[in-house]
């Protein structure tokens, strides 16, 4: 992988709520022995940078502006400081969320009114001028308050790159689209339980299973993923805490290790992370560790840490991994305000 153009470099970047007291878009260098980050630069260019993707190449990377009008940018990192690569593209939806990589594209997953933007990348990897199309949720859950219409929370690429596949927590479904000119069409639509609210998604690294967060219920859905196929099947539920919440439990993050032996959640109230066994086409609940902080929005691993943005309590975590448990130790942190997602490059 390029390393931001520095031959052995390993650098992080950290997405943050402006409009909370964030820095906006942080970089920060990765230790070459472990794990610690190091603050280096921030750019305040763009409102509430909360989601972030790096290019392959690693030399552009891509954030939402997670407001009410909703917007996407590029930013060179190349250099020590993030440079945007134009101004930021309105991608006619509000509050996005999330975004990934696609055929040629950006596509920005629109949780406050639930679609998913498509935004072509010119050949040096800055974004078109405008959106090629966008694809309008449809439907509810059973939640009066949450599900009264879609939210998409995320969309990504599937691991054969033939799909693109968005959650979306308000109408308790997995839609799996294609670009049509430009646009995202869709193809087919996997429901999941009502009311769990699906969040996030990873796949397993043998691209045979997937594994929904649902924020609603603290759980996770495992589903068999069949690319040749395009077919989503949900197998079971299972939960991410030991027993009941003491109080509030959303689940957020999620991650599978490169081995695909565990998958670890964060939870936000509870404030913790769950380590999850993977047996087969299903998964075994091991046990749970704090969070290091308050409200962990997003988990990131990376060469054998887990990384937990703590958005209330404004700190990055990060934790070694035990390779035979898959049980993360609290190895160290770094404030950041509101910070909000990590992506390595």
């Amino acid at each position: 992988m390029a390393q931001g153009g520095r031959a052995g470099r390993r650098r992080a970047f950290i997405g943050s709520f402006t409009a909370a007291g964030g820095p906006g878009l942080v970089t920060a260098e990765v230790a070459p022995d472990g794990g610690a980050l190091t603050l280096a630069a921030a750019a305040n260019d763009v409102r509430d940078p909360s989601y972030l993707v790096l290019s392959p190449d690693g030399r552009t990377l891509y954030a939402v502006s997670e407001i009410a009008e909703g917007a996407v940018a590029a930013y060179r990192v190349d250099g020590d400081r993030p440079e945007l690569a134009g101004p930021p593209v309105p991608v006619d939806g509000s509050g996005p969320t999330h975004l990934g990589l696609y055929a040629g594209h950006v596509l920005t997953a629109n949780y406050g009114c639930g679609s998913v933007t498509a935004v072509p990348l010119r050949p040096d990897g800055a974004l078109a001028a405008k959106p090629s199309g966008r694809l309008q949720h449809s439907g509810s859950g059973p939640h009066d308050r949450r599900q009264r219409g879609p939210h998409a929370h995320q969309v990504q690429a599937d691991p054969s790159g033939r799909w693109a596949v968005s959650v979306d927590l308000g109408t308790d479904s997995v839609r799996v689209c294609t670009l049509a000119d430009g646009a995202p069409a869709l193809h087919r639509e996997f429901a999941l339980r009502p009311g769990s609210g699906p969040r996030h998604l990873a796949f397993h690294p043998d691209g045979g299973y997937a594994y929904v967060v649902n924020e609603l219920t603290p759980t996770v859905t495992v589903c068999r993923w069949d690319a040749e196929a395009c077919s989503l099947r949900p197998l079971t539920e299972v939960p991410v805490l030991p027993g009941a919440p003491a109080g509030d439990a959303y689940p957020s993050g999620i991650a599978v290790s490169p081995d695909g032996r565990f998958v670890w959640t964060a939870t936000r109230g509870e404030d913790v992370l769950s380590v999850l066994a993977v047996e087969g086409g299903g998964l075994r609940l091991i046990g749970t560790v704090p969070c290091g902080g308050r409200w962990p929005r997003a988990l990131t691993e990376h060469n054998g840490y887990l990384y937990a943005a703590n958005e209330r309590s404004g700190d990055v975590t990060w934790f070694d991994v035990d390779e035979a448990t898959g049980l993360p130790r609290y190895d160290g942190s770094v404030q950041i305000p509101a910070a909000s997602c990590v992506v390595f490059g």
